[in-house]
């Protein structure tokens, strides 16, 4: 009988094991690591597939942008000045004589990025760095009701988007203020959209995220987000994909949030903070640093075997941080013509739907709501054995520090109305990018006459430094 008893409570002590252990082992701590393999505006193409960006869509009914996209959209852009004569529009559009010069197609690129350059109420004022003194050309703007993003004041009146969940009061301003800019319409053939992506796959910049908690890592109540900069590049497979499961440290000293999440089902919502610090997009190293968010949070959607994620990061971020940002990669010019987007109508659409962090003097919207979109691989995120640092090559110190200069003198002449000059040394105005290009150009006297620039080359081609006040 003591047998039989004893055997009988080990069944029963067996069997509470057995409905329990599940559920052991499911509140056990768990950590998941994840290195993001695609990081973009979270925009919306509505167009069809196969067409292209420039084509209407349920995101545009105009199509996108097609600043400076031939002669035609040239001389659009350069009739707007009324000081311009019809012999300065005409050689500019097509250069006389650049069928005999050794590079036809740069001196063209070079000759309109001058012309461009110069775009204000009147001869001398640098477009890029005072947008403010140049007509608006009008950008074409989302039309769709439908964005991702957050609804990020709380208020289902605001935002004038609903999410695909049916979410209302989405706060997305920069997809209506942006979303029809071609290098970043269509996520397929996008120049922008592309680059930032594969830039970033070949080391430009790398993203991390960490989840963690102590219950079951498709449901935790108390589970912790982190996401921040690591140092190490991204690894790629044999088919030039991001390769899963391999190990990226974690920098904490800048770049970096750490955020209370909720995970219900899988789908992971963090708290909204005040500051959120991740790394922002780009293809450049001089334009790469921290996103800083205000009013931040993260969603993340885990898959049904938690191996991948996909989601956003977003918030409302300063709207003259991202015009200098996506204008100054390079120079505005170079960009634009490339790109078909033009700076300035960038920048009045910002103003026009600014939306977020009101200047406590002027009540003027000094942010604007936005959102990254994410998808990431496994990866093991670790935190490093030695202290380490954002990656920063010497060899872009200069790029970076007249990165720097240009976007002062941009904020300080958005800022107070008052124009400011090229800073020498940094490209912008396309000098002298477009003198060294344009020296076998039979009509080049004409345009080194007629045209502005910010400096001067003395007969050698160096560029004259200016004589410094004592």
């Amino acid at each position: 009988m003591f047998l039989k008893n004893c055997l009988l409570g080990s069944t029963f002590a067996a069997a509470v094991i057995a409905i329990l252990a599940p559920q052991l082992v499911a509140a056990a701590p768990w950590t998941h690591g994840f290195v993001v393999r695609e990081y973009g505006f979270a925009f919306r193409y509505g167009g069809r597939e196969g067409r292209p960006e420039t084509a209407p869509g349920a995101d545009c009914a105009r199509g996108s942008s097609v600043h400076f996209d031939d002669e035609n959209e040239m001389r659009k852009a350069l009739s707007r000045q009324p000081w311009r004569s019809k012999q300065e529009i005409d050689y500019i559009v097509s250069p006389p004589g650049m069928e005999q010069a050794r590079l036809p197609t740069y001196v063209r690129f070079y000759v309109w990025g001058r012309a461009v350059s110069y775009r204000g109420w009147r001869k001398g004022i640098e477009t890029y760095i005072n947008p403010f003194a140049a007509q608006d050309p009008g950008q074409p703007q989302v039309v769709s009701k439908i964005s991702d993003g957050f609804n990020l004041d709380g208020n289902h009146k605001t935002g004038g988007f609903i999410n695909p969940e049916g979410e209302r009061g989405v706060d997305n301003a920069l997809y209506r203020a942006w979303g029809c800019d071609a290098p970043f319409r269509n996520p397929a053939s996008g120049t922008l959209d592309l680059r930032e992506n594969t830039q970033m796959q070949e080391g430009l910049y790398t993203v991390v995220i960490r989840i963690s908690g102590n219950k079951d890592p498709l449901n935790d109540d108390h589970a912790v987000v982190e996401i921040g900069y690591s140092p190490d590049k991204i690894v790629r497979d044999a088919r030039a994909n991001v390769a899963a499961d391999y190990s990226y440290r974690l920098v904490k000293s800048e770049q970096y949030t750490k955020l209370k999440a909720k995970i219900v089902n899988g789908l992971v919502e963090t708290e909204q903070v005040d500051r959120l610090h991740t790394p922002r997009i780009g293809w450049f190293p001089d334009q790469m640093g921290d996103a800083d968010f205000h009013k931040g949070k993260i969603r993340l959607a885990i898959d049904a075997d938690g191996r991948n994620v996909s989601g956003f990061v977003g918030g409302y971020r300063n709207w003259l941080d991202l015009l200098s940002e996506n204008t100054f990669a390079q120079t505005g010019a170079e960009q634009g013509i490339r790109d078909h987007e033009d700076a300035v109508g960038l920048y009045y659409a910002l103003k026009r739907n600014a939306d977020g962090v009101p200047n406590p003097k002027t009540g003027k919207n000094t942010a604007i709501s936005m959102a990254y979109r994410i998808k990431a691989v496994p990866a093991h995120v670790v935190d490093p054995v030695k202290p380490v640092e954002v990656r920063r090559l010497e060899a872009d110190e200069k790029r970076r520090k007249g990165f720097e200069m240009v976007k002062a003198a941009m904020v300080k002449a958005v800022s107070t109305r008052i124009v400011q000059d090229v800073p020498l040394g940094t490209g912008e105005g396309q000098f002298p990018a477009m003198e060294k290009t344009i020296v076998d150009l039979p009509s080049k006297d004409f345009f080194l006459k007629t045209f502005d620039a910010p400096g001067r080359l003395d007969e050698k081609g160096n560029v004259v430094e200016p004589l410094l006040d004592v």
